[in-house]
C-alpha cells in the first residue's frame, strides 16, 4: 500500500510549527507510523485524553493505555480539519485492522504542543443502521 493509500492527512510543510491543525497532523501522522519519538515531541508533559472510555488520562497514562493501538492502526484519512486559536478540530476515517471507524477529536495546542485530546467515537462504515434508520437501546435495527 502506498503511502498515500495510507493516509491522507501528512502535515504541510510550508505551516509553521506552532499551527494547532498542523502539529495535529504531526501526532497522527506519528501515531499511524508507530513513531513514538515523534508524537512525543508534541504532547506537552501536562497533557490530559479523554474519550468515551478514558476521562483525562495524564501523559503517561496515555502512552501507557493508547499508544498500544498505534501497533494496530493501518489507516488515516484526513475529511476535515480546521482551527480556531489554539483548537484544532478533525474528522477522519481510520482502520485498526478490522472494518473502518469515523472518528472526531477536538485538540488544543499551545506553543506547538498538544495540551488536550477529546475523542469522540463514530460509527462503523458501513454504517449499521439502514439509510434513514437507526439502532434502538438494544442494538437492533
Amino acid at each position: 500500500m502506498t503511502d498515500d493509500a495510507r493516509m491522507r492527512i501528512d502535515p504541510d510543510p510550508g505551516f509553521a510549527m506552532s499551527s494547532p491543525l498542523e502539529t495535529v497532523k504531526r501526532a497522527l501522522r506519528a501515531y499511524l507510523d508507530k513513531d513514538r519519538a515523534a508524537i512525543e515531541a508534541v504532547i506537552a508533559d501536562d497533557y490530559r485524553f479523554t474519550s468515551p472510555r478514558d476521562n483525562a488520562l495524564d501523559r503517561a497514562t496515555y502512552f501507557a493505555r493508547c499508544w498500544p493501538g498505534s501497533e494496530v492502526m493501518t489507516s488515516m484519512n484526513l475529511l476535515h480539519g480546521t482551527e480556531d486559536g489554539e483548537l484544532a478540530w478533525i474528522v477522519y476515517e481510520g482502520a485498526m485492522g478490522g472494518p473502518p471507524f469515523r472518528n472526531a477529536e477536538l485538540h488544543r495546542v499551545r506553543d506547538g504542543r498538544i495540551v488536550e485530546t477529546q475523542v469522540f467515537f463514530g460509527w462503523s462504515i458501513p454504517h449499521p443502521a439502514p439509510a434513514g434508520g437507526f439502532i434502538d437501546e438494544e442494538g437492533r435495527d
